[in-house]
């Protein structure tokens, strides 16, 4: 079973959006999510906008990258500027490590009907990378290969 853990500054919307994302496609992964700096809880808009589709992302909690250290991941996936800026904890094993940078929706003002299509945004962009993940043959790919198209998926337009 391939392991991933994807980074975020407070794991507050972003990871905990992409960590639903991979989970509901059940596709044989254990996925983890955590913060450099993590927030108090789950964005409310976060959970509301993958409510909608029906994943469930409510029970999660904000987590430290402390608490994953050392531990051997397939994949590192970071989904905010802030946190792939920032030095990296050295992961066991070579895990492939790749950059899906997405705007914070949790940074955007306005009324609660631009932050909510902030969140929706986002929400689409999240899940059109993660089936570009998904499809890839992961158990086929050679390790260059692998990392090369996980990190063109971040380079994909939003």
């Amino acid at each position: 079973m391939k392991r991933i853990l994807v980074l975020c500054t407070g794991n507050l919307a972003r990871s905990q959006m992409a960590e639903g994302f991979l989970r509901s496609f059940d596709a044989g992964l254990e996925v983890h999510s955590a913060g450099t700096r993590p927030a108090e809880r789950v964005h409310p808009a976060a959970v509301q906008a993958m409510a909608e589709v029906g994943i469930d992302i409510g029970a999660g909690r904000p987590k430290s990258v402390e608490q994953y250290l050392g531990q051997r991941f397939d994949f590192v996936i970071t989904v905010c500027d802030k946190a792939a800026g920032e030095v990296c904890p050295f992961w066991p094993g070579q895990p492939v490590t790749a950059h899906w940078g997405f705007p914070d929706p949790a940074a955007v003002g306005g009324t609660d009907e631009q932050k909510r299509a902030a969140f929706t945004r986002i929400f689409h962009q999240m899940r059109n990378r993660v089936q570009l993940f998904l499809s890839l043959p992961l158990e086929t790919l050679d390790r260059m290969s692998l990392e090369r198209r996980v990190r063109a998926i971040g380079q994909e337009p939003l």
